[in-house]
């Protein structure tokens, strides 16, 4: 029988929950992913900052990931977990990865990325589009807006759609709604990595199911290509943090991409086959 009309569920209500179930399942595969690297690894140091959430580990490694500022709750306390982080267990912090909150959940990020963005076998260093395999027949979606990236993408593609939330940054740049309609004629995708916190991420892969390349990129990557394999990520485009002082002084400044220079590694994972 068709949804909708006999069913307690209409379709697209169906559809939302569906992506719900599987966007909860990445982060809890990534909790769990993450948990087997944290073994008796503490929490010595956590800064949300106003463009990033910086982690730092008993054994000196950093993660950080996005901070949603625009969507912080008003008032003098904006993050509603359990205070102090620092002193706890890393696994205990990895909870707050499927946490309903957004702020909780970049700090789970954040502590998964101190786990896992290490040195795993076969790291590329550099831009991503060192690696990206891109030619003048592809037309390009790219979902988050990446301005050090585009001119440099544009004249080795055919076509490079750009989808973000103020569409009135750049000529040819699209609302995000507009991101699901058109990625399926795209043969190539680039995905901010803030989609894992803001759960936009699974109906976002579900539209580049025909896509040859599908490279999640951003400093909130994970760099765990077991977790995405399934969901027809290729790259992970990601970084390792070199420096946690000097990381953690920029977060606490209000820093992000920009000022982490110095401190970081730009660093590209394929997800082989």
């Amino acid at each position: 029988m068709p949804w909708g009309q006999h069913n307690p569920f209409p379709a697209k209500q169906f559809l939302r929950i569906t992506r719900t179930i599987i966007q909860f399942m990445i982060h809890n595969q990534l909790k769990e992913y993450a948990a087997g690297k944290a073994h008796d690894t503490m929490v010595t140091d956590v800064r949300i900052g106003l463009c990033y959430t910086a982690v730092i580990l008993s054994d000196g490694a950093a993660g950080v990931a996005y901070t949603f500022k625009e969507c912080l709750p008003p008032g003098c306390d904006v993050f509603q977990g359990r205070r102090p982080l620092a002193g706890k267990k890393a696994s205990d912090i990895l909870q707050y990865l499927t946490s309903d909150d957004l702020l909780e959940r970049a700090v789970g990020i954040a502590t998964a990325n101190a786990l896992i963005n290490r040195k795993p076998e076969g790291l590329l260093e550099g831009d991503i589009l060192d690696v990206l395999d891109v030619n003048t027949d592809d037309r390009v979606g790219m979902v988050g807006y990446f301005p050090p990236l585009m001119p440099l993408l544009k004249p080795k593609v055919r076509e490079l759609l750009v989808f973000e939330k103020l569409p009135g940054k750049a000529p040819g740049v699209y609302p995000e709604h507009k991101a699901t309609e058109l990625l399926p004629s795209c043969s190539v995708a680039i995905i901010t990595a803030t989609s894992l916190i803001n759960e936009t991420l699974q109906p976002l892969l579900e539209a580049c199911r025909t896509c040859r390349q599908v490279a999640l990129l951003g400093a909130s990557t994970p760099l765990a290509p077991e977790l995405f394999k399934p969901f027809g990520v290729t790259l992970l485009s990601g970084i390792i943090i070199t420096d946690a002082c000097g990381v953690l002084r920029c977060v606490s400044e209000g820093g992000g991409m920009g000022s982490f220079k110095g401190y970081i590694k730009k660093v590209n994972l394929p997800v082989t086959a």
